[in-house]
C-alpha cells in the first residue's frame, strides 16, 4: 500500500506540475488525505525532476537552439544570432528573484508549506489570477521582451514559492500581463522553470543523500519519478493544447472548487 500511495503522489506531482493547478499543493493535499508524512522534502524534489526531465523533453528543440545560438553570438556577435543570446540571458534574469527569495526565506516557507489550509487559500488567489487573464493575448514576440519584463515575470515566479500559487498559472499571467503572446508566454514561463528546478535538485541532493529513510524508500521514489516523469510528457501537451483553445476558465473553475473544498473540509 505504502508503495501505491508514493505512485499516486508521482502522478499527482506529474499531472499538476505543467498545469496551473500548483503541484506542491496538490501534493500537500494528497499527503492529508492519505495520511502519509514523508517526513522531509525529498519525495517532491526527486518527482520534481521527473518533471524536469519531461519538460526538457518536449522543449528540447528550442532549449538546444537558444544554447547553440548563445555561445555563437558570444563568438562570432552576429545579428542573427542575437535574439536567443538575448532570450537565454531574460531566462537568468528572470530566474534571479525566486532564487534570492527561495534562499532567503526557505525555512518559513517550508513551515507553512505544512499547514493544508494556506493551500486552500492560495488556490482561491490563482483562480483570480487566471481568471483576470484568461482573455488576454498580447503582441509581444520573444524578440519583444524585456529585462523589465523578465524581472516582472521572475516576481510573479518568486510568490509561487509559496505551496498552493501554481508556478506555471503565476509566471503566464504575469507574461500576458507584460503584453506577451499567449503562446509564448507559455514558452517563457517554462523556461523560467527550467533553473529553478535544476537548482532545487542540486540543492536537495545533500539532504537526499543523508537522508535515514532513502535505502527504504528507494523502490517508491523511482516509481514515484518515473510516473510524474510520464505524466509530465502528456500533461504538458494537454496545457498547451487549452491554452491555444483559450480555455484557462478550466482551470479557474477547477482552483475554486478545491480551494473551497480544501479550506472547509481539510
Amino acid at each position: 500500500m505504502e508503495i501505491i500511495k508514493y505512485i499516486i503522489l508521482g502522478i499527482v506531482q506529474g499531472f499538476t506540475e505543467p498545469l496551473p493547478i500548483s503541484s506542491s499543493g496538490h501534493l500537500l493535499i494528497f499527503k492529508n488525505l492519505f495520511n502519509l508524512n514523508l517526513g522531509d522534502l525529498n519525495f517532491e524534489i526527486i518527482t520534481n525532476f521527473g518533471s524536469l526531465l519531461a519538460i526538457l523533453f518536449l522543449y528540447r528543440k528550442k532549449i538546444i537552439k537558444i544554447i547553440k545560438e548563445f555561445f555563437l553570438y558570444i563568438k562570432t556577435k552576429e545579428k542573427k544570432y542575437y535574439s536567443n543570446f538575448k532570450y537565454a540571458l531574460l531566462i537568468v534574469v528572470g530566474t534571479i528573484p525566486a532564487g534570492i527569495l527561495g534562499l532567503l526565506f526557505k525555512d518559513k516557507i517550508e513551515l507553512i508549506s505544512s499547514n493544508v489550509k494556506y493551500v486552500g487559500i492560495a488556490l482561491l488567489i490563482t483562480a483570480l489570477a487566471l481568471f483576470i487573464v484568461k482573455n488576454i493575448n498580447g503582441k509581444k514576440d520573444d524578440s519583444d521582451i524585456t529585462y523589465k519584463d523578465a524581472i516582472k515575470v521572475g516576481l510573479f515566479q518568486a510568490i509561487a514559492l509559496l505551496p498552493g500559487i501554481s508556478r506555471s498559472g503565476a509566471t503566464l499571467t504575469g507574461a500576458l500581463l507584460c503584453n506577451i503572446k499567449k503562446d509564448k508566454a507559455l514558452d517563457f514561463s517554462f523556461m523560467l522553470y527550467i533553473p529553478i528546478s535544476l537548482a532545487t535538485m542540486i540543492l536537495g541532493v545533500s539532504d537526499l543523500v543523508s537522508s535515514p529513510d532513502v535505502k527504504n524508500l528507494i523502490l517508491s521514489y523511482f516509481l514515484g519519478f518515473l510516473f510524474s516523469m510520464i505524466v509530465t510528457y502528456f500533461a504538458l501537451k494537454l496545457f498547451i493544447d487549452i491554452v491555444k483553445k483559450n480555455k484557462l476558465i478550466y482551470f479557474v473553475i477547477y482552483c475554486l472548487i478545491v480551494g473551497t473544498l480544501v479550506i472547509l473540509f481539510l
